[in-house]
């Protein structure tokens, strides 16, 4: 099975999808940037390993030992999202990521010969237009504010990851996050999203689907997941 570099893995969705990988066969490279997460992700069943994702050499270091077929890019920054003091800061912070830390990271992933590179995205980015929203429906660039940061992070991460070649790019458009280390057992507004049934789209995405984006999110009006279910075979419904 795959050799797997997960960047992220100390993370909402990482913290699910490192055993579903380990359940699958993958060898996974766990990587987070605090130390004092290591412990957690051995015992999940990863290989941790502590990189910046900012630090650029020291992450195509890190990508180069674990010789990873496939790249996972979990990474956020968003601790502080709910703060309204601080909520533009970690939306700028989350934005950083998605432009730097992704630059980084596809580096690293060409650089080690990985087949393919799946990377979060979110569904709510859409610009208006008609519903639901489809994968070809353009992101909402021109957006001004809060909105407008995090849109422009958003299409950065995707250009650069679809764009990765002759890595294949794959981005899962994400619905708002629920379930366990999402801070809510109940769904907000669509287009909302299990983390079970996310990461379940990231451990499918590694032998399913042709490069290109996906919707995934829970049955709703906002955005289609047609694209999803025929592609990867993924379920809304799936729970560890």
């Amino acid at each position: 099975m795959s050799r797997v570099f997960l960047a992220g893995a100390a993370g909402v969705i990482g913290r699910r999808l490192t055993p579903l990988l380990v359940k699958a066969g993958c060898s996974v490279w766990g990587a987070t940037r605090s130390a004092d997460k290591a412990d957690s992700l051995r015992a999940l069943g990863a290989c941790p390993v502590v990189v910046d994702a900012f630090d650029a050499e020291g992450l195509v270091d890190a990508v180069l030992k674990a010789k990873p077929d496939i790249v996972i890019h979990q990474l956020t920054d968003l601790a502080a999202l709910h703060d309204p003091a601080k909520r533009p800061e970690a939306l700028a912070r989350n934005a950083r990521i998605r432009d730097e830390g992704t630059r980084n990271l596809v580096a690293a992933a060409r650089k080690a010969g990985a087949r393919r590179l799946i990377a979060q995205s979110i569904a709510w980015a859409y610009a208006p237009g008609v519903r639901p929203y489809r994968e070809d429906h353009p992101l909402d660039v021109d957006a001004a504010g809060d909105r407008g940061v995090s849109v422009i992070g958003v299409a950065s991460l995707e250009r650069q990851v679809l764009g990765a070649s002759p890595v294949e790019g794959v981005v899962l458009r994400y619905g708002r996050l629920y379930g366990p280390g999402a801070g809510t057992d109940a769904p907000p507004p669509a287009p909302a999203v299990h983390v079970d049934a996310a990461a379940q789209a990231a451990l499918l995405a590694i032998d399913h689907g042709e490069p290109g984006a996906f919707n995934i999110a829970d049955p709703n009006d906002e955005v289609s997941t047609t694209k999803a279910t025929a592609a990867l075979g993924w379920r809304a419904d799936f729970r560890m």
